[in-house]
């Protein structure tokens, strides 16, 4: 396997061991991939999926703007869908990726919907 793949997944099974996501409080998982990125709240006691966005949904794809500047507008969605959940508090997974560019601006976009992490 390729060192730097393997490397990554050490980071994230780190992050994992101390990271985990209730009903109250889901887990906000981050991944990023080189054109697109996408957020999940999960709540890991059931293994269920509480709600999603991503850089591919219709209203933001279609705004021509830069990955950084996309990833806020995934960031706003996820905390306008936990919003309707009743959802205000929650967990930052960065799936193994520096907290640094569109996962920071990822984070930046859901603080400013109102999650609070």
């Amino acid at each position: 396997m390729d060192k730097k793949f393997v490397n990554k997944q050490k980071i994230q099974y780190r992050i994992r061991k101390k990271v985990s996501g209730s009903a109250q409080k889901p887990r906000l998982a981050v991944f990023r991939s080189n054109s697109d990125i996408y957020v999940q709240l999960i709540d890991d006691n059931d293994g269920k999926t509480l709600a999603s966005a991503s850089s591919r949904d219709k209203d933001i794809l279609a705004q021509k703007v830069t990955k950084t500047e996309k990833s806020k507008l995934v960031g706003s969605a996820i905390a306008r869908k936990a919003t309707e959940l009743g959802i205000q508090d929650c967990t930052f997974d960065r799936g193994g990726n520096l907290y640094h560019g569109r996962v920071k601006s990822v984070a930046d976009g859901a603080r400013e919907g109102g999650l609070k992490f």
